[in-house]
């Protein structure tokens, strides 16, 4: 449901995002020769980093023309990406599934954390790129496994260090309707994560691309298929230049190879260190949160909860605190008033049978205190305080309070008001 700001500018995110997507998957398998693999790694990606990922696509694997994706794929930099886009289409898609399964479980968050990265590693080392890179890499499946670990490892350990870090925040920020994946504002805390995530994942992934440790991006053109160079290709006069020169370059047409086997140069020392240093940003992005935040609490206990503007809830702040202290939840907003609004108005009573009956409506209101200033409050008949009931003695009283409905049914359910009635005996 969107009930705050933030839920029309993801919902505008993410109506981009699935645009941008169908365009590279649209592109990928119509106009660009690559592997199917890193064409599923682009989708994904720009599933999740909306038009971030599309502009990494057109920037570093697009082939501008017919047979030019060799060249244009070659820049270090370009091959970063791709090691890094592969990286995160594996690791991203493992850590969203385990963070809706852990959050419907009411995992705490700690553990939460560890279920994400164990899920992200295991999904992208053994299936996006020991099963999915296997025609590539050559060799048996467990080979691909053993070769791929400690890439894989280094890669993961430094793309968790910045997504776990962030979702630890945002999700126990004052918002925390982004623990529930029923939410817009959950996805929206994930697509920023993967976002956060490429970053810090994509130096490590230049190093190891040219130190040969991971491959970046790659052409395929297979004999016969529409990228075949050697298949003549309907377009124009420049592009048929284009591709006639390709001809004369080594490495094209029907004749490439499709394995893409590497020896790597790095020494035990160097692997060693970026090795340490990434278990070190892991640890870092996964603990340091904990001296802020309470990572002991989970979905089921505080997710939903809007707590007040400015609210300061330190790392031992329990779930029971939480729930005391959150703001009014804004989906129970059913009236919005404004500043010319005053409380404590007199009540009429209608009499039955002698009895003075008063009736009154509690519903949480939206109130404008001042101009450009709303709160949300509880009140009775949309007044706050609460309306005035002028009374004799002797008089027979009757008061009646139900909540207000929304949508058919009562908008407040076990609510204590906080708003108060004032009695006048006369």
């Amino acid at each position: 449901m969107l009930i705050q700001p933030i839920d029309y500018a993801l919902l505008v995110w993410f109506t981009i995002a699935a645009m941008s997507a169908a365009y590279v998957a649209y592109d990928q398998w119509r106009h660009n020769p690559e592997p199917s693999v890193m064409r599923a790694g682009f989708v994904l990606v720009t599933l999740y980093m909306g038009p971030f990922g599309l502009l990494l696509y057109v920037l570093a694997d697009k082939e501008p023309c017919p047979g030019t994706h060799e060249e244009f794929v070659k820049p270090l930099w370009k091959q970063g990406v791709g090691s890094t886009i592969h990286c995160v289409a594996g690791d991203a898609t493992g850590i969203i599934l385990a963070a809706v399964i852990t959050a419907s479980l009411g995992l705490p968050m700690w553990l939460d954390l560890i279920v994400e990265y164990a899920t992200g590693f295991g999904f992208g080392l053994f299936i996006f790129q020991s099963l999915f890179m296997k025609d590539m890499m050559g060799g048996t499946y467990w080979q691909n496994v053993r070769r791929s670990f400690l890439p894989e490892f280094i890669s993961m350990n430094a793309m968790m260090a910045g997504m776990g870090s962030l979702m630890s925040f945002l999700m126990m920020g004052r918002d925390m309707r982004a623990m529930d994946p029923l939410e817009l504002l959950f996805w929206g805390v994930m697509s920023l994560g993967v976002i956060v995530g490429f970053a810090t994942a994509y130096p490590v992934n230049v190093w190891l691309v040219a130190e040969q440790l991971k491959h970046g991006l790659m052409t395929e053109r297979k004999k016969g298929g529409p990228f075949d160079l050697l298949v003549p290709y309907e377009g124009t006069k420049e592009e048929h230049s284009s591709e006639s020169d390709a001809h004369d370059q080594p490495g094209h047409g029907a004749e490439k190879q499709q394995t893409h086997s590497m020896v790597s140069g790095v020494t035990t020392l160097q692997l060693f260190s970026v090795t340490a240093i990434s278990v070190v940003l892991l640890s870092t992005g996964l603990i340091a949160p904990a001296n802020w935040i309470n990572l002991r609490l989970s979905a089921k206990q505080v997710g939903g909860l809007i707590m007040p503007p400015g609210m300061i809830m330190p790392r031992d702040t329990s779930a029971e605190k939480m729930q005391e202290m959150a703001a009014v939840h804004p989906r129970l907003v059913t009236r919005e008033y404004g500043m010319d609004t005053r409380g404590d108005q007199p009540l009429e009573p209608r009499i039955e049978n002698g009895v003075k009956v008063f009736s009154s409506e509690v519903s949480v209101i939206r109130w404008h205190i001042l101009p450009n200033v709303a709160v949300d409050a509880f009140a009775y008949n949309g007044q706050i305080p609460g309306p005035r009931i002028r009374v004799s003695q002797g008089d027979h009283v009757r008061i009646v309070v139900h909540p207000a409905e929304q949508d058919g049914r009562p908008s407040v359910h076990h609510t204590r008001p906080h708003s108060h009635w004032r009695f006048v005996l006369l």
